[in-house]
């Protein structure tokens, strides 16, 4: 007698095609896409084709561009990109790990870096706040204070709390930027936050609290902050009021933020960072009675194009589709969407549900997309013998990257994503499937244990985190 699993697979691919989708993956030659192979070369110039995005015409919240920071398109282009595709992967794995240290530590649950680790006779232990900044890709400029100047910041859906580097601040207290540091002596709308108010008890309940500073007359009056990431980078100073604009017109007041005086650790580039995650000190939340916490973002297909990040849902939300977003855990910070299949080719791979209920964090600020081990394995067997023309890089670092040395073009098949309620996503072709040749998953851990979306698979959709709704939604060709 056949097993259940099979008849699950049966019913899988019979009716596949009746679910819910963006871009129905289909059969033959149409789940396949042949690309030049100079679509996988870094570009020099920014491209003017989509330097002029902008977000879909009925939206009515604000939206900036927003570009990647080793790219072309950049103010201020960062000199700190992964080398290799082996490079960005560690980066990946280090976010990924330090989150899930977080998360699993207290259960006693052990992560693959750790047992690793613990093999090679190291002991890990991780920073006490926020995730690592290193893997972070994407940047997008505002203007801070009055009158307005212009920050470049790193966005992070991993983080909550915002913060940038603030004068006066020494060369030894914080690190190089291209930017002058923001100068709240200089701004009209600049007011350090009290340190006995309700917003200040609250950083200490999140655990972002560094105490209170004393005036001149050696009472508290300001609120301290802190902030450690997995990375290393460590920031604290002055929890802030400010007026952060987010477009000629619209003015966020009262914006609270941290205004920097001392960093340990190196960044490159960034004046700062801006929180995107679900707790209390993001901007999405700090603006939901304006905005309804919803939030939306478009990734450019490469770094030399520029996508954008806006506030607020579009008045109109018939073109995307939904799928149920839930915090991951007791983390406000985290997003959670369900798995439950993949297709490579127009192919649905045989397997078992259970091995997805572990959920996948949607984060922006990883770079690779990381699947439990089951998953993993069948969609490299089925991607390897749908590019089984192509011949292999052989590595102990990673395993599916190839050599296209000699071909202007290759054929590459379609990756497409199932979630909870029968949302299935094609991946762009080829940016949304490889980084560099290479097959742009890994292995997050056993059947069942928590995966990442990552930020390469995003690439082209506008992804609406519809908090409130408690859903995220999917756009194609958004960017």
């Amino acid at each position: 007698m056949a097993s259940p699993n099979l008849f699950l697979c049966i019913l899988l691919v019979v009716f596949g095609s009746h679910l819910s989708t963006i871009s129905a993956a289909g059969d033959g030659e149409q789940s396949f896409v042949v690309v030049s192979t100079r679509s996988f070369e870094a570009q020099d110039v920014c491209s003017t084709s989509t330097s002029t995005v902008t977000p879909r015409p009925n939206r009515a919240g604000a939206a900036v561009p927003l570009v990647h920071r080793h790219g072309p398109c950049a103010k201020s282009p960062s000199t700190d990109k992964p080398s290799s595709f082996a490079e960005a992967l560690h980066r990946s794995r280090v976010r990924a790990d330090y989150i899930m240290s977080r998360a699993l530590r207290g259960r006693g649950t052990t992560t693959i870096m750790e047992m690793q680790e613990q093999k090679e006779g190291k002991v890990s232990i991780p920073a006490h706040l926020d995730t690592s900044v290193d893997s972070q890709e994407y940047v997008v400029t505002l203007g801070l204070g009055t009158p307005a100047v212009e920050q470049v910041l790193l966005m992070d859906t991993g983080s909550d709390l915002s913060w940038v580097q603030c004068a006066p601040c020494n060369s030894t207290d914080c690190y190089p930027q291209k930017d002058p540091l923001f100068d709240p002596r200089k701004s009209s709308t600049y007011a350090p936050i009290p340190c006995g108010s309700d917003i200040c008890k609250r950083l200490q309940s999140d655990r972002f609290d560094n105490g209170c500073s004393m005036n001149g007359n050696g009472t508290q009056s300001q609120c301290g902050y802190r902030v450690e990431y997995g990375g290393g980078l460590k920031t604290r100073g002055v929890y802030s009021n400010e007026a952060l604009t987010m477009a000629p017109g619209v003015v966020i007041k009262d914006f609270h933020f941290g205004c920097a005086y001392k960093q340990i650790g190196s960044d490159d580039k960034s004046d700062g960072l801006l929180g995107l995650g679900g707790a209390p000190e993001s901007l999405p939340v700090q603006t939901s009675a304006v905005y309804g916490g919803s939030f939306s973002y478009c990734l450019p297909p490469v770094s030399s194009g520029t996508g954008f990040l806006a506030l607020g849902a579009p008045s109109n939300t018939s073109g995307f589709s939904f799928t149920p977003m839930t915090p991951f855990m007791d983390y406000a910070t985290f997003y959670l969407v369900k798995l439950t299949g993949i297709s490579v080719g127009g192919k649905q791979l045989c397997i078992p549900p259970k091995v997805f209920e572990g959920g996948l964090i949607v984060d922006c600020g990883n770079i690779i997309s990381h699947l439990p081990s089951t998953p993993y394995a069948k969609l490299q067997s089925a991607f390897r013998a749908a590019m089984a023309a192509y011949p292999l890089i052989p590595s102990d670092e990673y395993d599916t990257c190839y050599n296209f040395t000699g071909y202007s073009n290759v054929t590459v098949p379609k990756v497409a994503l199932t979630f909870t309620g029968g949302v299935t996503i094609d991946l762009d072709v080829p940016n949304g499937v490889l980084l560099d040749g290479c097959l742009a998953f890994t292995e997050s851990g056993p059947d069942d244990y928590v995966g990442f979306l990552g930020n390469v698979q995003m690439r082209t959709l506008e992804m609406l985190y519809d908090v409130k709704g408690g859903r995220l939604g999917f756009q194609a060709g958004a960017c």
